[in-house]
Formats: structure tokens, C-alpha cells, sequence
């Protein structure tokens, strides 16, 4: 990889997004309904989808943008166009030089989109990857949305448990729904299946939120997590635990959770040591393709050249 380290650096000091792009990395926090290609859902349905051209302040004002510019819960609502969107993010990954791609789907869309049988649904994911990108490997994820109820949940995830091809479980959605300790059961339920533990914390919440959050789920990765940078304790905390933040800074910026990207606390989280990877999140909304990401924290003096070649070796396996 060594190759690969001199030829990412060498692009991103002439910030070549071109040559950046031919470089293997990894996008393990996409929401692949918001995480793919405008051209390719272009090419597929004739559909536009603007850039977004303001910052949002909140998760209902996303949604609101969603809905009115992507047409989500309307526009894309059938088993045909839904796919376009999965098709859309293995696309964009291809054309991103992203090699190892996390993604899924929530546990309620299996009855909405699949009939209720989470085969089809394992298929659908592991043919448009063989036909799209088949050099891509696809770490298929369990969403779960954080207003459900657990009692919901519980009952939706019953056909997914024991089944080999899913990797980890995701908990997204607004912070503030319902108490983190309400999961508990469910993620105790996805580690005795050998699941990789995920969930997003530390993006709207606290340093505090975080540290809670992973000990009550056991968690092994977080997404977003950036609070924790200003808490010497928390970042302590997720060194010594060996916990991953799966960061999106662009994201981050444009929902104003950071004030501009050059003030982003990934370069606090990384010095101290933490455990980070670079990601997209929602790249219809905001344009956050990973190697943009990479170029953007390189323009705005956030981290060196070799630290973000660290932080991509990392996501890779390979740090």
C-alpha cells in the first residue's frame, strides 16, 4: 500500500480530486437511500436532484429538504426505484474508489420494500454490488430507527437474526427520540449474534451521551461522535476502549454541528489519539463523496497529508 500512500499524498498536495479517487478507501457511515449518485439516478429515472445551497439546522429540517428535493416517502417509494437508490450508492462507490462499503437497510423496510423476506432482501444488495462494483466489498448493515418503538423492533428484527450476511447493527436517527438505555435489550440480543455494534451518538448530544451510550449498548463504533473532542475524558475514555468514530465532516458542517471545516474537531479527536475514519453520510445532501472529504480536511489545514493517509489506511484494515 505503500504505492498507494505516495499517490494519494502526491494528489492531495496538487488537490487532484481525480487522483484521489483512483485510491482505495473505505465509506463506512452512508445511508445509501441519501448515498449515492446524482448521474446515476439521472441516467435511471430522468430525476434531477439538486445540491443543497444552505446549511440546515436541524434533523426535521433535513427531512423537510429531503422530501422536498429528493422525494423521499413519495418519489421513490416502489421496490423498483428504491433499488435505483442502492444502485446509486454501489455507483457511487465504484466511481469514488471506495473498497470496502458499509451499508444496510432498517429493520422496518424489510416489510415495506421486501414482503417481509429478508432473503430477497440479501439478494438485492449482493447483486447490485456483484453487478455494479464487484470490487467493492459490501459490509452489510441492520438499521435501526431511534423514534421506533422497541417492542417494534424487536418484532421487525426477529428474521434477521442468525443470518451470516449482515455485519453490523446501526442505530440512527434524532438523538433525543428515547433514552439509550431503551436498546439495550436489542444490542445485547445483536452481540450474542456476533454483530459489530454501531450507533450514532455525539452529534446533536454530549461527550457524556457518548461515553453512556457506548457502555450501555457495548458498542464498538460510533457514528459521528465528534462531541467527544471536547471532553479530555471522553477521548481518554474511547482510547482506552478502543472505540471508532466514523466521522462525516462535511455533514457536520452543512447541519451546523461545526462552525466551518477548518475548525473541525476531527484534528483534536486524531492527535489525541482516537480512533477515526473519514466518511460521506448522505451524499445527495451533501455532496460528501469520501474523497472530497479527504481534499476538503487537506485545503482547510485540518490534518497533514500523511495523517489523512492514516486515517484511510485505517479504514481499510490496514493502520
Amino acid at each position: 500500500m505503500s504505492n498507494y500512500s505516495n499517490r494519494f499524498m502526491s494528489a492531495l498536495a496538487r488537490q487532484d480530486l481525480a487522483s484521489i479517487r483512483q485510491v482505495p478507501k473505505s465509506d463506512l457511515h452512508n445511508h445509501f437511500v441519501l448515498g449515492g449518485s446524482r448521474d446515476y439516478i439521472f441516467q435511471q429515472t430522468g430525476i434531477k436532484i439538486p445540491s443543497l445551497d444552505r446549511t440546515l439546522h436541524s434533523m426535521q429540517d433535513m427531512h423537510e429538504w429531503c422530501g422536498k428535493h429528493i422525494g423521499l416517502g413519495h418519489r421513490f417509494d416502489t421496490f423498483d426505484l428504491h433499488k435505483v437508490l442502492l444502485e446509486a450508492a454501489f455507483y457511487q462507490a465504484k466511481e469514488d474508489g471506495v473498497k470496502i462499503l458499509e451499508i444496510g437497510e432498517d429493520a422496518w423496510a424489510n416489510a415495506k420494500y421486501y414482503g417481509g423476506d429478508v432473503s430477497l432482501l440479501v439478494d438485492t444488495f449482493f447483486e447490485a454490488r456483484k453487478r455494479i462494483a464487484p470490487c467493492t466489498e459490501l459490509r452489510l448493515q441492520i438499521g435501526l430507527s431511534r423514534h421506533c418503538p422497541v417492542s417494534l423492533l424487536e418484532k421487525w428484527l426477529e428474521p434477521f437474526w442468525g443470518r451470516k450476511e449482515f455485519y453490523s447493527i446501526d442505530l440512527s436517527g434524532d438523538e433525543l427520540a428515547q433514552p439509550i438505555e431503551n436498546f439495550a435489550p436489542v444490542y445485547r440480543r445483536a452481540k450474542s449474534h456476533g454483530l459489530q455494534l454501531k450507533a450514532h451518538i455525539g452529534e446533536w448530544g454530549t461527550a457524556e451521551d457518548i461515553v453512556r451510550g457506548v457502555e450501555l449498548l457495548e458498542l464498538d463504533e460510533v457514528q459521528h461522535g465528534i462531541a467527544a473532542a471536547g471532553s479530555q475524558a471522553a477521548m481518554d475514555y474511547l482510547v482506552e476502549n478502543k472505540v471508532r468514530l466514523n466521522i462525516c465532516p462535511r455533514s457536520n458542517v452543512k447541519l451546523g454541528r461545526v462552525d466551518c471545516m477548518k475548525n473541525h474537531p476531527i484534528r483534536v479527536l486524531f492527535r489525541h489519539g482516537v480512533d477515526v475514519t473519514i466518511n460521506s453520510d448522505d451524499v445527495l445532501v451533501f455532496d460528501s463523496d469520501v474523497s472530497k472529504e479527504y481534499l476538503r480536511l487537506y485545503r482547510h489545514g485540518v490534518l497533514s497529508a500523511d495523517e489523512l493517509d492514516a486515517i484511510r489506511l485505517n479504514g481499510l484494515g490496514l493502520g
